[in-house]
């Protein structure tokens, strides 16, 4: 089975109720109805009732199949707005501005999860992902005991071309700009669980770099080194290297040639980058000239799943990602 079909299926198992903040898009509206109809997830729009209705209407499906929620008229939205307030009071978020903030359908979604409306949400089709991101950290917040948020990329490498095929991870592509050793080390232990939750196999994780096993001395080769360090320390039994260039990581010649006592042995399938410079150029370069497919950013270490989208999503995007949030609500 495909990593995504895999995905899909558990899924289907347990389906968990995703509720997306951009109900009024037409790529959205198309992902709802298919995870709907597919029961993959149980679904709620976020908008103008009267927009989405008919959005429906025109897709041909009836609105009585998927939950729509109006922040402006919906029956939740008191009860919602007091424990907005209550939360955020003491970041001088009065009572009003709490009813105004729930206007919005990021913050709306948002704390649907958090008030257990909901397990899940899947924004970032028209909103930036600093708008998501920050509606899902001011409102459902860390999980317990994680030092900070990050993002990763399911990478699909599925295609005759591709010499290894399966699903990877590619962390931190889209959110944390440049960790410290502690940070990193933070990244490569959930980016583990994550692909552990994801493709139900055990993580092995390389912590990249320019260098493999000493071959440059340089503060950023340092860097990895202690958060390899780290991770193992925190977690004796993950499967983990660094710091290893990424041929290193994924080559099983080359890493017999390089570095032939790693416990990778060149069968990486989590990569834990030094910096967002370097993950997000080595993801892009992967899906637009590797041809792999791209799912994410997938954040991780919240207390509830809440996950982006590129604004330059397709229906199917959005779809995968409905599924994806789904499976981390099912491990929660």
């Amino acid at each position: 089975m495909k990593p995504l079909e895999r995905i899909l299926a558990t899924a289907k198992q347990a389906p968990r109720r995703i509720v997306l903040p951009e109900g009024e898009d037409p790529r959205i509206v198309e992902a709802a109805i298919r995870a709907s109809h597919e029961g993959v997830a149980e679904i709620t729009l976020v908008g103008n009732r009267g927009i989405i209705e008919q959005a429906l209407a025109d897709a041909g499906a009836s609105q009585l199949d998927l939950r729509i929620e109006d922040p402006v008229s919906s029956a939740l939205a008191s009860r919602l707005a007091n424990a907005y307030f209550e939360l955020r009071k003491t970041k001088g978020v009065d009572e009003a501005s709490a009813v105004e903030a729930l206007r919005s359908p990021l913050v709306f979604a948002a704390m649907m999860v958090r008030e257990g409306e909901a397990d899940g949400t899947v924004g970032g089709a028209v909103a930036t992902t600093a708008d998501t991101v920050r509606a899902a950290l001011q409102t459902i917040g860390k999980a317990p005991g994680v030092g900070l948020v990050s993002s990763f990329f399911l990478m699909m490498l599925c295609q005759p071309h591709h010499a290894k095929k399966g699903a990877f991870v590619f962390a931190d592509c889209g959110l944390v700009v440049d960790p410290d050793a502690a940070g990193l080390a933070d990244i490569a232990r959930m980016s583990a669980r994550s692909y552990q939750a994801l493709a139900g196999a055990p993580a092995k994780v390389a912590m990249l770099s320019f260098s493999t096993n000493g071959s440059a001395a340089h503060e950023r080769v340092s860097k990895v080194v202690e958060a390899t360090r780290l991770a193992h320390a925190a977690d004796p039994d993950l499967v983990i290297d660094g710091e290893l260039q990424f041929d290193t990581a994924f080559v099983e010649a080359v890493s017999a040639s390089k570095a032939p006592n790693s416990a990778l042995h060149g069968e990486a399938n989590v990569f834990v980058f030094p910096n967002l410079d370097a993950a997000n150029i080595g993801y892009k370069i992967a899906q637009r000239i590797g041809g792999a497919d791209a799912i994410g950013p997938i954040l991780q270490g919240l207390a509830k799943p809440a996950n982006d989208l590129s604004r330059g999503c397709t229906a199917e995007d959005a779809f995968h990602m409905i599924a994806v949030t789904v499976v981390q609500a099912q491990v929660r």
